[in-house]
């Protein structure tokens, strides 16, 4: 006993860093506080894109099909007029973990916009997970699925995945990976498609 004192005295630093190491590798929340402290510093930020200019009326994703909590069908070409932000992601995902958070807040200062829509698609096998999940940590985002094919510009299988579509129909943003969609500069960039015209 006393030579593991001494051993712990002489590399408690190094004890530490490893117990925090053995942490980090296994809990899936623990990945997702550190990658959530690395977005906080902006490094991960996302932007809108310029408007390029479509020749067609209909819009981009006319037939992706999903479906909410309770079963009912949503067409995205139902949704032509609104700004449409698609997340794809599983509650597995540590790097989906840790940028929720700024989704909700995201989603609580815009939910009651009445151009604004939010596709939070839950990849999960098993979508009981990701229900399971959200109401683990109170989040309020809805709870989307997919109902049928995913358009490939949408998404390619990275998780997460964040699409924003303006009015049109057409990709403002295209982002693979964590981001924090929680800053000033975001809500700027969401502001100035929301007040564009139809």
């Amino acid at each position: 006993m006393e030579d593991i004192k001494k051993w712990i005295k002489k590399n408690g630093s190094t004890a530490f860093f490893a117990v925090l190491l053995v942490v980090l590798l296994v809990s899936p929340d623990a990945k997702a506080w550190l990658m959530r402290q690395v977005a906080s510093t902006g490094l991960l930020n996302s932007s809108i894109s310029e408007s390029k200019e479509m020749n067609s009326s209909t819009p981009l994703y006319a037939g992706f099909m999903l479906k909410n909590e309770d079963g009912t069908a949503i067409n995205t070409a139902d949704l032509k007029g609104k700004v449409i932000f698609i997340n794809f992601w599983a509650s597995w995902c540590p790097p989906c973990r840790a940028e929720f958070p700024s989704i909700q807040e995201f989603y609580e200062k815009y939910r009651n916009h009445p151009d604004m829509v939010f596709l939070t698609v839950n990849l999960d096998d098993n979508p009981e997970l990701g229900k399971a999940y959200l109401k683990q940590k109170n989040f309020t985002i809805p709870f989307i699925t997919s109902a049928g094919a995913i358009p490939k510009d949408l998404y390619s299988g990275s998780l997460p995945t964040t699409v924003v579509l303006d009015k049109k129909g057409e990709i403002r943003l295209h982002h693979q990976g964590l981001a924090d969609y929680s800053k000033d500069s975001f809500y700027a960039q969401i502001d100035e498609l929301l007040n564009q015209k139809r």
